[in-house]
């Protein structure tokens, strides 16, 4: 695909995500997409495929969490999405970096005010060593 095809996939993937159509989204998901949410928030994490995206992405929701397209910059097969993000009454920037391979989202990095996620969503738990 052209960038332009690649910014267009993105751009309709915001507009899915923006409209509650998640079904649309999953679609423009590869089956073995990798997502990096950065950080130490319940939320934080690298999730593998579909399934632990689509509960990444259920747990996202549980707070009021809005997300504006601002602009999209493509190079070959990465597209940047700089982006401002509402939730709970606190708002922040990201850059979330998609790559786009044969028309499917195969891997997101998100890029974006980890205290933030901290504060609403709270912090990761550390499991008993």
């Amino acid at each position: 695909m052209s960038e332009q095809e690649n910014k267009q996939l993105i751009q309709r993937g915001y507009e899915a995500f923006a409209a509650g159509d998640i079904e649309t989204v999953m679609a423009m998901f590869d089956d073995d997409i990798e997502w990096v949410q950065p950080g130490e928030s319940a939320v934080s994490g690298t999730y593998h495929g579909k399934t632990e995206v689509m509960e990444y992405l259920g747990r996202l929701a549980e707070k009021s969490l809005s997300v504006r397209l601002d602009q999209l910059v493509a190079e070959g097969d990465t597209v940047v999405a700089l982006t401002e993000i509402s939730v709970e009454g606190q708002t922040g920037r990201d850059a979330d970096v998609f790559t786009v391979r044969d028309g499917k989202t195969t891997s997101v990095r998100v890029h974006g005010d980890t205290m933030l996620m901290e504060r609403v969503y709270g912090k990761k738990e550390l499991a008993a060593g």
